[in-house]
């Protein structure tokens, strides 16, 4: 079971489609975060969702 805080914003990542919200190490890049793990990161492409 996912516990989603209503009032932080959220994004969804382009690789996973899964969504992802707001922590506070992003705090001054919010605007720049794309991805929701370095994982996605490092793939860099939308595919299939992966586990």
């Amino acid at each position: 079971m996912v516990h989603r805080k209503p009032y932080l914003p959220e994004k969804q990542c382009p690789v996973c489609q899964r969504p992802f919200a707001w922590r506070k190490r992003w705090a001054r890049d919010w605007p720049q975060v794309v991805y929701c793990s370095e994982r996605c990161r490092r793939s860099g492409r939308p595919s299939a969702r992966h586990a």
